[in-house]
């Protein structure tokens, strides 16, 4: 499962697309069973401008799909954390972040 290149949505002024923006992570791997983490799986983008967003997709009737933008820190958490499927590299994904050495 995967967000249709025309999934558009408008917030606070600002078009994101997913079209237009690159994908850096997401949750949607074979388990064995499916690619879909209880019905749903999260993709995190980066747009042309700089700014994040996730969209989040359901398979569960009555539910919507949403888009929905994220602060930087927020995007790289989700990089870290929930999303292990990673597209791009950290560097990529987060440009003028540095990493240091625990």
């Amino acid at each position: 499962m995967h967000p249709p290149k025309d999934f558009v949505r408008i917030i606070n002024k600002k078009r994101y697309s997913v079209a237009t923006s690159t994908l850096i992570a997401h949750d949607a791997y074979w388990d064995g069973h499916n690619f879909e983490r209880s019905g749903r799986n999260e993709f995190l983008y980066r747009t042309p401008n700089g700014n994040y967003f996730t969209v989040n997709l359901t398979c569960w009737q009555g539910e919507r799909d949403t888009l929905t933008p994220v602060s930087q820190d927020e995007a790289v958490e989700l990089f870290e954390s929930n999303l292990p499927e990673h597209e791009v590299s950290y560097a990529e994904a987060f440009p003028g972040v540095t990493v240091k050495d625990a």
